[in-house]
C-alpha cells in the first residue's frame, strides 16, 4: 500500500508523525506537490465527497495522498492542481498530544489510520497505530464511528452516519 505525504517541512520535527512515518519505511514523502501522484485518493478537507468503503479499489490501486502543511497551504495546493479523486475524511476526534479530544484536527498519522480503516484496510490501520505510543488510542476513542463508516455502502451513507452522530452528540451538550 502506497502512502503519500506532500510535506511542506512547517511543523516540529520531533512531532512530525510524517517524518516519522518516512523514517520507519510507512510513507513516501513528496517535497512538491507536482510530484503528487495524480490517481492517488487525495485527502482533502474542502472535499465535497466523503471517504467511504467505495474508495478501497482506488486506495489498493493507487495509493492514498495526505497534505503535511498549514491549511492555508493546503487550499492553495488543492485549488492549483487539479486531483482526480478527492476525499474528505468524516467527523472523528484527534488523540495526538497538540490536538487530544479536538473534532477533524488530525495529524497526518491519524488521517491515514483512519482512511485505511474505513476502506476496510483494518490490518495496515492497525499496523500504523505502531508508530507513535499514542496512536492507538485513535482507533479506541473512535472506534464505534470508523466501524460505522467502515459497513457503510458509499459516500452518502457516510455523511447519513456522521450527521446522525453529530445530531446525537449536539442532543447531549444541551
Amino acid at each position: 500500500m502506497k502512502l503519500y505525504i506532500y510535506h511542506a517541512n512547517q511543523c516540529h520535527p520531533k512531532k512530525c508523525t510524517s517524518l516519522k512515518m518516512k523514517k520507519l519505511g510507512k510513507a513516501i514523502i513528496l517535497n512538491k506537490p507536482n510530484l503528487i501522484p495524480k490517481h492517488s485518493l487525495i485527502l482533502n478537507p474542502y472535499s465535497k465527497k466523503a471517504l467511504s468503503p467505495e474508495d478501497r479499489e482506488i486506495v489498493e490501486k493507487f495509493g492514498i495522498t495526505g497534505l503535511d502543511c498549514s491549511w492555508n497551504d493546503a487550499e492553495n495546493i488543492l485549488k492549483k492542481f487539479r486531483f482526480k479523486n478527492q476525499r474528505a475524511l468524516p467527523y472523528l476526534v484527534a488523540c495526538n498530544p497538540v490536538n487530544y479530544g479536538k473534532p477533524c484536527l488530525l495529524s497526518t498519522l491519524e488521517a491515514f489510520i483512519a482512511a485505511l480503516y474505513i476502506t476496510n484496510f483494518k490490518d495496515l490501520a492497525y499496523e500504523l497505530t505502531k508508530c507513535f505510543k499514542w496512536a492507538e488510542t485513535f482507533i479506541k476513542v473512535n472506534y464505534n464511528l470508523l466501524e460505522s463508516y467502515s459497513k457503510a455502502k458509499d459516500s452518502k451513507e457516510v455523511v447519513e452516519i456522521q450527521n446522525k452522530y453529530l445530531e446525537k452528540i449536539s442532543l447531549k451538550v444541551k
